[in-house]
């Protein structure tokens, strides 16, 4: 038993009226006794769990962050046109709508924008599509790379993906509990804030409740990042909805830019998301989308790659971000983009 987080578990799990808020190196130790297998799984499960029922603050979770700095992967900056952007999704996946993220993610990275992406594998509690088997479904393997070979291809491909089982194993080591106790812990809040990137870049932060996004502002502003976006986006992610006003939030070190947008202004509203019906047929239709074929994922695609081309500043202004989308999607440079992110993780896995 680690006697110095069991302090700590006691001023999280005393209860209502006398729990205390964790200072910012407080809640950087209690991540690494977690992280390094110090505190016993006892005390991890209760901190879990007692933490949640607390609710994290803003300065807490920066002292997570800082853990993660110390003990995670980081990559390295890399020259570009563009600021990188971050992107932050639930680990656990999605289930009931469409993503639109991969779509993105390509177009992003063939105009010349780099892209760094983190998750794992199918997880608990919500067990949905994960990054990764999207990704391996269309040809990219992002599993099984040392941090080195992934940086490389960053450099080559402006796309790098860092997965959990292989480049942050103490973190990994965390994701059974999510299981156990079973809810979400505060670090699935983590994830969507955490930036393993040490370049020039935006932080993109989905959430699903407003006041995670209080939180994400909160905890970037204290461990200075001084540019990041968040996102009201589907099941949490930064995907921005077609059927509901899509909110954003532009935060800068000289304010918070509000931007209320509606696909229906731009010809891609619907009344109802782009189901997620089943994951077989979703990666079928994403390849066909992928390759030049008419499918339901076009709209989604426009609408988040024309979002997201004109944010990082591609393009002037949302309406040509979508034309660009568009010109990607008909055209085959994504195709050949992921033909050169297979070679380049092709000879870096055999190096």
């Amino acid at each position: 038993m680690s006697q110095a987080f069991r302090d700590l578990l006691k001023k999280v799990g005393s209860g209502q009226h006398t729990s205390e808020v964790l200072t910012r190196q407080e809640a950087a130790e209690a991540a690494q006794l977690m992280l390094s297998g110090e505190a016993t799984p006892a005390q991890i499960g209760a901190f879990m769990i007692a933490h949640r029922i607390k609710r994290p603050k803003s300065i807490e979770l920066a002292g997570f962050l800082d853990a993660y700095a110390q003990l995670g992967p980081t990559l390295q900056p890399i020259t570009a046109d563009y600021p990188a952007l971050v992107f932050g999704l639930p680990y656990d996946g999605r289930s009931r709508t469409a993503p639109a993220q991969p779509l993105v993610s390509l177009m992003l990275a063939a105009s010349g924008c780099p892209v760094v992406l983190h998750g794992g594998n199918r997880m608990p509690t919500k067990y949905g599509l994960p990054l990764v088997d999207i990704w391996q479904a269309i040809g990219i393997d992002w599993t099984d790379l040392p941090l080195t070979a992934i940086q490389a291809i960053f450099e080559e491909t402006h796309l790098g993906y860092l997965h959990l089982p292989d480049h942050f194993s103490a973190a990994q080591s965390l994701v059974p509990y999510r299981e156990e106790i079973g809810k979400r812990p505060p670090q699935a809040t983590l994830e969507l804030m955490w930036c393993p990137y040490a370049g020039d870049c935006q932080v993109i932060v989905g959430y699903v409740h407003p006041p995670t996004e209080g939180l994400a502002q909160g905890t970037l502003s204290a461990i200075g990042v001084p540019n990041f976006t968040t996102v009201k986006g589907l099941e949490g992610s930064s995907d921005l909805p077609r059927a509901r006003a899509a909110i954003i939030g532009i935060h800068t070190p000289s304010g918070i830019e509000r931007l209320v947008l509606h696909a229906r202004d731009y010809d891609l509203g619907t009344q109802s998301e782009t189901p997620l019906e089943t994951e077989a047929e979703y990666l079928s239709t994403l390849r066909d989308t992928l390759n030049g074929k008419p499918t339901h994922l076009q709209a989604i695609a426009l609408w988040n790659g024309g979002f997201y081309l004109w944010h990082s500043g591609i393009t002037p202004s949302l309406s040509e971000g979508i034309a660009a989308a568009r010109e990607l999607l008909q055209g085959d440079r994504l195709t050949q983009h992921i033909q050169v992110i297979q070679q380049a993780i092709a000879q870096h896995r055999s190096a």
